[in-house]
C-alpha cells in the first residue's frame, strides 16, 4: 500500500504457528489418524491392521509439512514486497525508537506481534528433570514410552490422543477439569472419547514434585499420588513475549497477561499496537492475522478501527473435534437469563456422519431475539462448521437467514441448517396460531 516497512525477526520466520505450535501439531495428529484408521478399519468391512509406527518418521511428515509452508513466511517472500527484513530482535530506546542490532530504527508507528511461548510452571525438581515443550517436542525422535502430560488444555490433549494413537502410553495429569474453557457437556464428549482410546485423564490434581531422570521420570501430586513415565511434557499454558522489549522506555503498560491496549490495539504509548498473543486475549493465529486486519485501517489511513471479540472462533483438533464462537450456554444464561434460548441438533442423526460412523456430537445454538450469540460444536469437522457461524456473528444476521441457506446432501454442513431448523420447529409445530391459520387456508383454498 506504499508504507515504508522494517520487519525485526530475531528468531524464526512464521513463529509458533509455523515452527512449534498449530502448525507441527496438526501435522502429527494427521499421522496417528492414519495409524487410527488402520486400527479400526472392521466396522467399514475392511480387516484391522496393527500398524507399524516410525515416530521418527512421523516427525519427518511434521517437518516435511514445515518445510512447505516456510517459503510463505520467508524474508525472501517479505522482501520481495518491499520489506526490509532484519533478522534481530527489536527493543525500544523511546517512545519512537527501537533497536535492533547495530540499527537504531526511529519510526512514525511501531506494531509488537512478539506472541507468546510456553508457561513452565516453578514446580519443585523441574528443573533438575529433562521436559518437552511444544517448542521441542517436535524434535524428539526417540518414541516415549509413556508420556506424562502436564496441563489438559487442549495443546495438552491434541498431543496426547497424537501419541496413543501412534503406540505411546499416555497420562495428562490436569489441576482443575480438563477442557475447562469449554461447554462442560462438549468436553465431556472428548474426554469419553480419549478415555476410550486409553488416554489416562487425572482431574483435579496438582503436581508438588517431579523427580527422577531421562526415561525414568515421576510426578508427585500434592495428594499423594504418584505418576511414573519415561516422558514428560509441559502443557500448561502461555507467556507474552515481553521480557525483551524494555516496554518502560517507551511508556508501554503491561499487565498479567500482557501488554495493556484498547479497543483499537493502541498501547499506552499512542505510536505503538500490540497485537496477536502479545496483546493478552485470545491466543490464536487467526485472531492475531485478525488483528493485523484491525490496526491497517488506522496505522494506514488514520481511520478508526476497533477490535471486537465475540464472532472470533477456536477450536481443539482432538477426535472428535471441540470448536465455541460467542457464549457458552452457562454464559448465555448467566448474561440473559429467561431471554435466551437454546437449540440442538445431534450428530447421530446426520445421515452423512451414520456414513462414516462418526456419531458422538452435537451442535448447540445459543440465541436471544432471533440472533445467535455462542455456539458450541463437538464432532467431526467441527472447526470447519464454526466458521458460517462466525460470518453469521460478524455480521449480526438473524437465525431466518441461516435457515435460508441451503446445504448439500449428504454432508456434515447440514448441521449448521439443521440446527436453525431446530430452532424453528416449535414456532412452526408445535404453535396454535400457526395450525389455525394452516387449517383456514386449506379450507378455502381453491
Amino acid at each position: 500500500m506504499g508504507a515504508d516497512v522494517i520487519l525485526l525477526e530475531g528468531h524464526k520466520m512464521g513463529g509458533d504457528c509455523l515452527n512449534f505450535g498449530c502448525v507441527p501439531s496438526k501435522a502429527l495428529l494427521a499421522s496417528a489418524k492414519v495409524a487410527h484408521v488402520q486400527a479400526h478399519a472392521a466396522p467399514f468391512g475392511v480387516a484391522d491392521q496393527v500398524p507399524k509406527v516410525d515416530y521418527s518418521a512421523a516427525k519427518d511428515h511434521v517437518h516435511d509439512v514445515i518445510a512447505a509452508i516456510a517459503p510463505m513466511d520467508s524474508p525472501e517472500r517479505f522482501e520481495g514486497f518491499g520489506v526490509r527484513v532484519l533478522r534481530e530482535y527489536g527493543a525500544f530506546v523511546s517512545p519512537t525508537e527501537v533497536m535492533a542490532g547495530q540499527y537504531r530504527i526511529k519510526a512514525r508507528r511501531v506494531v509488537i506481534s512478539t506472541g507468546s511461548s510456553p508457561f513452565v510452571p516453578p514446580i519443585p525438581g523441574l528443573d533438575s528433570v529433562p521436559y518437552q515443550t511444544n517448542e521441542t517436542l517436535f524434535d524428539l525422535r526417540e518414541q516415549p514410552e509413556h508420556l506424562l502430560i502436564i496441563g489438559g488444555g487442549p495443546i495438552g490433549l491434541e498431543m496426547a490422543q497424537a501419541h496413543v494413537r501412534l503406540g505411546c502410553k499416555v497420562t495428562v495429569i490436569e489441576g482443575a477439569r480438563a477442557l475447562g474453557k469449554d461447554d462442560p457437556e462438549a468436553a465431556a464428549v472428548v474426554l469419553e472419547a480419549l478415555r476410550a482410546e486409553g488416554i489416562e485423564i487425572v482431574e483435579g490434581v496438582q503436581a508438588a514434585e517431579i523427580r527422577g531422570k531421562a526415561g525414568a521420570i515421576e510426578v508427585l501430586a500434592a495428594d499423594g499420588q504418584v505418576f511414573a513415565g519415561s516422558h514428560l511434557l509441559m502443557a500448561v499454558g502461555r507467556k507474552p513475549n515481553i521480557d525483551r522489549l524494555n516496554l518502560e522506555a517507551a511508556g508501554i503498560e503491561r499487565t498479567r497477561t500482557g501488554i495493556k491496549v484498547d479497543d483499537a490495539l493502541i498501547t499506552t504509548n499512542r505510536k505503538v499496537y500490540a497485537i496477536g498473543d502479545v496483546a493478552g486475549g485470545l491466543q490464536f493465529t487467526h485472531v492475531a492475522g485478525y488483528h493485523a486486519g484491525v490496526i491497517i485501517k488506522s496505522a494506514l489511513f488514520g481511520l478508526p478501527s476497533k477490535a471486537k471479540t465475540h464472532h472470533i472462533p477456536w477450536a481443539t483438533y482432538t477426535d472428535p473435534e471441540l470448536a465455541q464462537i460467542g457464549l457458552t450456554e452457562a454464559q448465555a444464561r448467566e448474561q440473559h437469563g429467561l431471554r435466551l434460548e437454546v437449540a440442538r441438533f445431534d450428530m447421530h442423526h446426520n445421515d452423512r456422519a451414520l456414513a462414516e460412523r462418526k456419531t458422538k456430537g452435537f451442535i448447540k445454538l445459543m440465541v436471544v431475539k432471533g440472533r445467535p450469540v455462542g455456539i458450541t460444536i463437538v464432532g467431526p469437522q467441527a472447526g470447519e462448521l464454526i466458521s458460517l457461524w462466525s460470518l453469521v456473528l460478524a455480521n449480526n444476521l438473524k437465525m431466518g437467514q441461516v435457515a435460508a441457506m441451503v446445504a448439500p446432501y449428504p454432508s456434515i454442513g447440514e448441521l449448521n441448517k439443521r440446527v436453525a431448523g431446530a430452532y424453528f420447529t416449535p414456532r412452526l409445530f408445535e404453535n396454535a396460531s400457526v395450525k389455525r391459520v394452516v387449517g383456514l387456508v386449506q379450507r378455502w383454498l381453491p
